[in-house]
């Protein structure tokens, strides 16, 4: 059996994802000025993103613009096991680095600028399955916090989903087991 330190793991981890990222052309570097939104400040934790296809089941409504788009750093979908299986809703923890800085994903779904403290709730309005992962997701945004970064988003969409899925296999009933998860999430506004 191989053994590993978590530090060593998290670096490999890390390597692995920046490989697939770089490979993906999801992170070119800095953003520039033209390519944040109007009105945003742009700072030395600012990554470019370039934003894939989209599913037509979850593509945001027609007119809706990007904001804002972030790569998971580190993230985990953690599971609570009812009835003997994990199943049902996870809950989301992760770090996002992106064009407008650092984004905390955590329950609600929610997300909240580390920069300026805006924050966002949203449900989910529509998904798209994948396979051996969670699905991408489209999310309208119910509730605002700030004026900041966040503060004009209207949907949420979750895509390049990897790993995430609830173990298989028996469990003892309020247990939770986290499984570490990628995607990268587009922020838009809605037609103005």
């Amino acid at each position: 059996m191989i053994s590993m330190s978590r530090s060593r793991v998290r670096a490999l981890a890390l390597v692995g994802t920046a490989g697939v990222v770089a490979a993906l052309g999801l992170v070119a570097g800095p953003a520039s000025a033209a390519e944040v939104a109007e009105g945003a400040t742009l700072g030395a934790d600012a990554r470019r993103i370039d934003v894939p296809r989209i599913a037509s089941g979850i593509r945001p409504p027609a007119g809706s613009r990007p904001v804002g788009a972030y790569v998971v750093a580190r993230g985990t979908q953690t599971y609570t096991c009812t009835g003997g299986v994990f199943t049902g809703a996870s809950v989301p923890e992760a770090q996002l680095i992106g064009t407008g800085g650092r984004v905390h994903h955590f329950r609600g779904p929610s997300w909240q600028s580390e920069r300026d403290g805006s924050s966002v709730t949203a449900k989910k309005t529509a998904e798209s399955p994948r396979a051996g992962t969670i699905p991408e997701l489209l999310l309208t945004v119910d509730t605002h916090s700030g004026s900041g970064s966040l503060g004009t988003v209207a949907y949420v969409s979750r895509l390049l989903t990897s790993g995430g899925v609830a173990p298989s296999g028996a469990c003892t009933d309020g247990a939770t087991a986290s499984v570490p998860y990628g995607a990268l999430y587009v922020f838009w506004t809605a037609k103005r």
